[in-house]
């Protein structure tokens, strides 16, 4: 009966948790000098072109520079259908000089290198963006203004008005709140850090003893052993976070994508039956070291300005540990209050567990050999 249950338990969560990989954002750097026009580079995942125009013309997985060519007018024309932008109110046209092709954390992308038909000293810029809103709510237009001396970030979203920017009057309050509702994004969408999350949640309201997982005694040691869970995990991913943009470190993504997985793998077997000599908060740390350059991918393939490194970086983490926090704080009541039951030790730890063990066993195969397992 009990196998059953969890046969059931986990065949309701895989569809909800199958996708941990990094979120769709597209690219955009608009540069202006007062010499030429302004220039957009707009950086377009080619998984994405695949799902809106279709580019893999022998549907073998892999996209070619010839078949991407091939749909150069239709990749051309779809995008710039999604992007209207206008200086001081008067309509900018684009046009192509060529498209080339780029590498970021998650995969190939298509450059498409334009010309935007507008002085670049312009003092009002409005970029109406709609690429992929109306399919993937998690979509991200990323962009980066450089005019002359002055530089700023933005992030586009589903449901917002058009952007406007104004050379030289991004407030360093804007781009802060931007990158901390990002990072708070991008915590509750990662299911990859929220399942590792987890599998060091479950059983933080227990003890190992006898050889098996019993209910703490009390409050305040099943509270500081969150305490220390939380700390160690934060400290540990804002080091690596901060190496990793600032350009000390710099890991292959695909290893750390695999790293990533194995960790929640080993933490959910541990849950299973802890075998690990190391306290949870020693875990923790070890693998949000992992876990940092994680979420690094996301502010080093945006390319921030150095002027709004710093913030940008700040605004991030601060956002990550805010979304962090949200979640401790809906399940560590909840896993409190449930400790003693036999739901909690066979549903919730049990069962949460061997769920995270097998999605982490599937995620680090399709990411260490490049292989598609789940597919939806």
């Amino acid at each position: 009966m009990r196998l059953r249950f969890l046969a059931a338990i986990f065949l309701l969560v895989l569809p909800a948790l199958a996708n941990a990989h990094k979120p769709s954002d597209s690219y955009l750097t608009l540069t202006g000098t007062e010499q030429q026009p302004l220039q957009l580079l707009w950086e377009v995942s080619l998984k994405d072109l695949e799902l809106l125009v279709g580019v893999d013309a022998d549907r073998d997985g892999k996209i070619t520079w010839g078949e991407l060519q091939a749909r150069r007018t239709a990749v051309v024309d779809y995008t710039l259908a999604h992007l209207k932008i206008h200086a001081n109110g008067k309509t900018c046209p684009a046009t192509l000089n060529q498209m080339l092709v780029n590498r970021h954390s998650d995969g190939a992308y298509a450059v498409l290198d334009l010309t935007v038909g507008c002085a670049s000293n312009v003092g009002k810029l409005t970029l109406d963006y709609s690429l992929l809103f109306d399919r993937d709510a998690t979509h991200r237009g990323l962009v980066v203004y450089r005019n002359g001396g002055s530089s700023s970030t933005h992030v586009i979203k589903p449901g917002q008005a058009p952007l406007v920017i104004r050379a030289g009057e991004r407030s360093a309050w804007a781009t802060l709140v931007d990158f901390i509702v990002e990072g708070v994004w991008h915590i509750w969408i990662g299911f990859d850090h929220i399942l590792f999350l987890l599998t060091l949640l479950f059983p933080a309201v227990m003890v190992w003893q006898s050889r098996k997982w019993q209910p703490v005694t009390g409050f305040r040691p099943a509270f500081f052993g969150i305490l220390k869970i939380v700390t160690a995990f934060t400290l540990a991913h804002s080091i690596t976070l901060w190496l990793a943009v600032m350009g000390y470190v710099n890991l292959p993504s695909r290893l750390v994508e695999s790293l990533i997985a194995l960790s929640i793998l080993v933490t959910a077997l541990n849950n299973l039956r802890s075998v690990l000599p190391l306290s949870l908060w020693v875990v923790a740390f070890a693998f949000g070291l992992i876990h940092g350059f994680g979420f690094a991918s996301v502010l080093m393939d945006l390319g921030l300005a150095d002027t709004s490194l710093a913030l940008s970086l700040f605004g991030f983490n601060a956002g990550v540990e805010l979304g962090q926090l949200a979640v401790v704080a809906l399940i560590f009541p909840m896993a409190y209050m449930l400790r003693e039951t036999a739901f909690y030790r066979w549903v919730v730890l049990r069962g949460g567990s061997l769920v995270a063990a097998v999605l982490a066993a599937i995620w680090f195969y399709e990411r260490a050999f490049n292989r598609v397992v789940i597919g939806f």
